[in-house]
């Protein structure tokens, strides 16, 4: 009996230690990679932007896992020597808020984003979204049909697809078991894990110096976006089931960036499939090239996304 309630004390003990840690972190965290742009308020929401540049409006939203450093680490300079771009932190990622409990999914966070460029004076716009927030993108195509005035497509994801997600999308979903879990063993394990995450992102690529601190991807690991991150990855193949069927209704001009070696969002079942649909899609294939191309070839992806909507 004794024995029993020795290893009770040490797991309380450990548990209490980890839970001070965790939220140590998180404040560092924060401290680390503190708000970098402003804050837009829409009804029941706020949305944090980075704003730089004049002319044509390109909107640039980030995938999963993520955040708008995403951009400011890659693509949104380069762009703003010829449009203006604006980089959102999606619902519930970086430093924009979420609206209640329930999951706000393409089309909703669609909405408020468009709310969100109404107050910043922007009446038209390309759409860019790389990964996850292709879908966001489509949705957008299709309720705002003048207001986006072209869509871009940056590995992103357009169809549902077979075989689900990682079991880490899950966890935090358990009774009990997730937010125990968020809040003692998903920083300090998270942490350990990033590097070899970011690693299998970006093959066969290599991450360019300092893309963990250049982008605050830690971010994710803040016990509320981990558990909002997994929900969208969790949910979104079932609602692009439904979203997909309506694509052909789309007119507006398409440009799809996808590396040729993407494993994550392969080509074949969204860069491909839009292609043959759409008459008006074009697809840009880059060689040798995963995930994330937009910090692999800066320079030709941004030339890419310039000339298509910014001319």
């Amino acid at each position: 009996m004794k024995w029993l309630l020795a290893c009770v004390c040490v797991a309380l003990a450990l548990n209490a230690v980890l839970f001070f840690f965790s939220q140590r972190e998180v404040n560092r965290l924060e401290h680390r990679y503190p708000p970098i742009g402003k804050l837009v308020k829409l009804d029941g929401l706020e949305l944090h932007f980075v704003e730089a540049g004049s002319g044509p409006a390109v909107v640039l939203l980030h995938g999963a896992s993520t955040n708008l450093r995403d951009f400011t680490a890659s693509i949104l300079y380069p762009l703003a020597r010829r449009c203006r771009v604006v980089a959102f932190d999606r619902p519930g990622h970086g430093y924009s808020t979420y609206r209640g409990q329930h999951w706000m999914d393409p089309r909703e966070q669609a909405l408020a984003i468009q709310d969100a460029l109404k107050q910043l004076g922007i009446e038209r716009a390309f759409w860019l979204g790389h990964s996850w927030a292709g879908a966001v993108v489509m949705a957008a195509l299709l309720e705002f049909r003048r207001e986006v005035t072209g869509g871009v497509l940056l590995g992103g994801a357009a169809y549902p697809w077979q075989g689900g997600v990682g079991w880490s999308n899950h966890l935090l979903d358990i009774p009990l078991a997730g937010p125990a879990f968020a809040n003692t063993l998903l920083m300090p394990a998270g942490r350990l894990l990033m590097d070899d995450q970011i690693a299998a992102a970006f093959e066969p690529n290599s991450p360019p110096p300092n893309y963990r601190q250049r982008t605050g991807i830690d971010l994710v690991l803040r016990p509320s976006q981990f558990s909002i991150n997994g929900r969208d990855r969790r949910l979104l193949s079932d609602f692009l089931v439904k979203q997909s069927e309506r694509y052909s209704t789309i007119g507006q001009p398409l440009l799809i960036i996808h590396g040729g070696e993407d494993d994550i969002v392969p080509a074949w079942n969204h860069a491909d499939r839009l292609v043959k649909l759409l008459p008006q899609a074009v697809l840009s294939e880059l060689p040798v090239t995963g995930h994330l191309p937009h910090h692999v070839h800066t320079e030709e992806v941004a030339r890419q996304i310039a000339r298509f909507a910014c001319m």
